[in-house]
């Protein structure tokens, strides 16, 4: 704690030190905002167990209930995955075309939703590293004016003050940065799974029910 109270004091850093001091601490506020966000969004509201989810969903298209199949989807809630699902279920008995059409636009939709946000963890992290190096730089040049403007006896107290200041601003965006990237590198592998099992089972929906439309044809064309 007394660590802490040293880099936010005035005494210790200087006024500008402790501006970009703070600035950091707004930047870490707005990175953790974002962190607990994302991680509700893409664990609780996006996610969703894909494989067992479309096995259900192909169970209920081989037997004909398309509709508790879009029901199914919307008990799934804000799930992407779901949502995309639904709405190929909804044009089930149009054309291929429409099908996959309806299929690209729902993806289109829910993609960006997924994606908002996360890159701004990389943005903030580099933010706070640059903000960290120019407290170092504001502090360098205080240690460098001090060796003009005091007496000969005190210029080591002046210059380990102001060094002192440059080492904690540095300390304080790194310490910010690295939990922003690692949270960055963390929620776009999870938000890159949710678009990869968007894309590959939007696919197998797609060629079943174009599969279901294309057998209904021959046994109509039969009988």
């Amino acid at each position: 704690m007394d660590a802490i109270a040293r880099a936010f004091s005035v005494e210790q850093q200087g006024m500008t030190g402790v501006i970009v001091m703070y600035v950091i601490l707004a930047v870490s506020i707005i990175a953790v905002g974002i962190m607990i966000e994302r991680f509700i969004f893409l664990f609780f509201r996006y996610n969703i167990d894909a494989p067992t989810f479309m096995a259900q969903i192909q169970k209920l298209i081989i037997t004909g209930n398309i509709d508790r199949a879009i029901k199914l989807c919307g008990a799934a809630g804000s799930a992407a995955l779901a949502r995309v699902i639904k709405a190929g279920l909804m044009r089930a008995e149009r054309s291929e075309v429409e099908i996959r059409d309806a299929i690209e636009e729902a993806t289109l939709q829910v993609v960006p939703e997924i994606e908002k946000r996360t890159n701004s963890l990389a943005a903030l992290a580099n933010v706070a590293t640059l903000l960290g190096l120019l407290g170092t730089i504001f502090g360098m040049i205080g240690a460098f004016e001090a060796l003009d403007q005091v007496a000969a006896d005190k210029r080591q107290e002046a210059l380990g003050k102001n060094i002192s200041a440059a080492m904690y601003t540095t300390a304080f965006g790194l310490v910010v940065a690295v939990p922003c990237l690692g949270a960055h590198i963390f929620l776009t592998n999870v938000t890159k799974k949710i678009k990869d099992e968007i894309d590959l089972y939007s696919v197998k929906l797609e060629n079943l029910l174009i599969s279901r439309q294309r057998g209904g044809a021959a046994s109509g064309q039969a009988s």
